[in-house]
């Protein structure tokens, strides 16, 4: 993280506008991650808080900044996701508090007991209070694909090659879906925080009620968890093992990587910022394509449809 003793003048400005952080003496560290946000950990002999502040182009990534207040509140009502402590659009910024704990890297999942503790985590937000707003990444990703065509973004080749067989997996993940519930949509291992007792989810810019098998799945590939971490996730999640409810994640996992890789292409012809998006991108579809390859489609494909 990047120490920040004296912040620049329009820093300074924006945060003497915040009334829990004005008039008192600051420190202010800038936490890592965040390419849709810059975060701020500002300590005063008061308290210790988190400015998140708002950047790159919200209506271009699908992100509503009201909904992602709303339910950042109502994941703190589920007492998985941290207080909010104020919220100025007109400033472009979202304040909660800062959570003293250790964050999550890919290699916490190794650590025996942390599975079923992200899994009991993912529980209690999704029998939280409901989002504001759906989220669904087969829509979403005809949304981006759209965003792309109509801008002339660079697009990886071979993408629209697998079309066919996602609409397969669109297809699929129809029949039968479960109930909704409220889901981060998000969950990287950097928004998992391990206070010592409990973990805390955050950073909710992307959530809204949706398939739990979406929570458990994308968290799987951006985690990169391997075959029997997902097994363990899943069964620890839904309390049993079936074939079904793992085919239900790999393949929301499969959605994750093939939706999000053009969110990759559109920050990395439309984000000013020094970051690879196109490399982000690449990785996710290069993922989603070699499932499409793979003989394991169909196997999942039936699971999901048949039961088992």
């Amino acid at each position: 993280m990047t120490r920040v003793s004296q912040p620049h003048a329009e820093l300074e400005a924006l945060l003497d506008r915040i009334p829990v952080l004005q008039g008192h003496p600051r420190t202010v560290v800038e936490l890592p991650g965040g390419l849709t946000n810059q975060n701020l950990h500002v300590t005063t002999p008061v308290g210790d808080h988190v400015v998140r502040r708002f950047r790159g182009d919200a209506a271009l990534l699908g992100i509503d900044r009201d909904a992602e207040h709303l339910n950042t509140l109502a994941a703190a009502a589920a007492g998985v996701g941290a207080p909010v402590v104020d919220y100025r659009p007109d400033l472009g910024v979202l304040v909660i508090a800062y959570l003293d704990g250790m964050t999550f890297d890919n290699a916490s999942f190794a650590v025996p007991g942390n599975v079923p503790r992200v899994a009991e985590a993912c529980r209690r937000l999704h029998a939280g209070p409901r989002f504001h707003g759906d989220f669904d990444m087969v829509r979403r990703r005809t949304a981006y694909r759209r965003t792309v065509a109509e801008r002339g973004y660079a697009l990886f080749a071979g993408y629209d090659d697998h079309e066919a067989a996602w609409q397969r997996v669109a297809a699929a993940l129809a029949v039968d879906a479960p109930t909704s519930v409220p889901c981060n949509n998000d969950l990287l291992a950097g928004n998992i925080v391990d206070d010592g007792s409990r973990l805390w989810l955050i950073d909710y810019e992307y959530s809204g009620n949706n398939d739990p098998a979406f929570e458990l799945g994308n968290t799987a590939t951006e985690c990169e968890l391997d075959d029997d971490q997902v097994a363990e996730l899943t069964a620890c999640y839904f309390g049993r093992e079936t074939r079904r409810d793992l085919a239900r994640v790999r393949l929301q996992a499969l959605a994750s990587q093939y939706g999000w890789s053009l969110w990759g292409a559109i920050q990395a012809s439309a984000s000013d910022l020094d970051f690879d998006f196109l490399a982000w991108g690449q990785e996710r579809f290069d993922k989603a394509a070699a499932t499409f390859r793979s003989p394991d489609l169909e196997r999942l494909l039936e699971e999901v449809t048949s039961g088992g």
